[in-house]
Order: structure tokens, then C-alpha cells, then sequence
């Protein structure tokens, strides 16, 4: 009855390890979120440039 005691405190432990140091814990989450080309503002900004641009005319043969 003691072994048993014993192995479930021990997989306790450990289970509790795992989760406070275990691979997830020393992800790091970036600050910054990913941003839908239509929500960025230098996005459209360079496409805005982009669409008032003249064309380049053809020099004269």
C-alpha cells in the first residue's frame, strides 16, 4: 500500500513538473499579431502610391 502511495505522489509530481517547465511553458508569444493586408496601413498606403502613379510614356520614335 505504500509502493502505491508513493508511485501516485510521484506522478503527481511529475505531472505537475511537466506543466509549470514543460515544452509549452518556454513558448514565448509574439507581441505583435499578424495583420490582414486590408487592416495595415502601410499596405495601403503603398498601394495607394502605387494606384495615383501616371503611367511612364513611351518616348517619341
Amino acid at each position: 500500500m505504500t509502493y502505491l502511495l508513493a508511485a501516485v505522489g510521484a506522478i503527481t509530481i511529475a505531472v505537475l513538473m511537466w506543466k509549470a517547465f514543460g515544452p509549452r511553458a518556454a513558448e514565448v508569444t509574439s507581441t505583435r499579431s499578424t495583420i490582414a493586408p486590408d487592416d495595415d496601413p502601410d499596405f495601403l498606403r503603398k498601394l495607394g502610391e502605387k494606384t495615383r502613379k501616371p503611367p511612364k510614356e513611351d518616348p517619341p520614335a
